[in-house]
């Protein structure tokens, strides 16, 4: 952990700061460690489901655990991770939402999205965007916007309907969730660099 008498890189993320051995192995141990667990914390939120009335999409705690490992891990390593959730699912492991898994649900592109979302929220970590509450909002704003790109384009594909349609049954109800994802996230992800002594 950091000291005071150990300043943090500028363009360090959560996930810089936890201990290794000081060998490349030991480095690279981590990080596996570390690509690893976030694929299953996004696979463990995915089984905390809420159906939605009318559409194939439900709500779950994968969205936000997606963005969280994008952000706490950083661009190669959150992509990685999430990678790494979308190829196990994909070749049947059931830890997509309510326990699933394949390729051919509607709802898949989301999961594609999670890889876009990490690349952007990971990229914008190591530019601080994590450590004040603000810009973590935005960050997290960013990320689900991503998810959506990905997701509702494939949606109305899978389901073949119109885009407008499709924003209809995979979009616009969940934004007051999403919101209030940024909001909890602003106030854990800087609360976090603060208690590891960043100032």
């Amino acid at each position: 952990m950091a000291t005071a008498s150990t300043p943090i890189p500028s363009r360090a993320v959560l996930a810089d700061l936890l201990p290794a051995a000081s060998s490349r192995f030991g480095a690279q141990a981590r990080d596996l460690a570390l690509v690893a667990g976030g694929a299953a914390l996004t696979g463990l939120a995915a089984q905390f489901s809420v159906t939605v009335p009318g559409s194939p999409v439900p709500v779950t705690g994968q969205t936000f655990a997606a963005l969280l490992v994008g952000t706490a891990l950083g661009t190669r390593r959150g992509v990685a991770s999430l990678g790494l959730y979308l190829l196990a699912g994909m070749a049947g492991l059931p830890w997509f939402a309510e326990g699933t898994s394949g390729w051919s649900m509607p709802s898949l592109g989301y999961v594609l999205g999670f890889v876009l979302a990490a690349a952007l929220t990971g990229a914008l970590a190591r530019r601080g965007a994590d450590r004040s509450p603000v810009r973590t909002a935005a960050a997290m704003v960013i990320g689900s916007l991503a998810i959506y790109a990905v997701g509702v384009p494939y949606l109305a594909f899978a389901l073949d309907v119109p885009l407008a349609r499709a924003a209809e049954l995979g979009l616009y109800p969940y934004l007051v969730g999403d919101a209030l994802k940024a909001v909890l996230a602003a106030g854990a992800l800087p609360l976090a660099w603060k208690l590891l002594g960043r100032r």
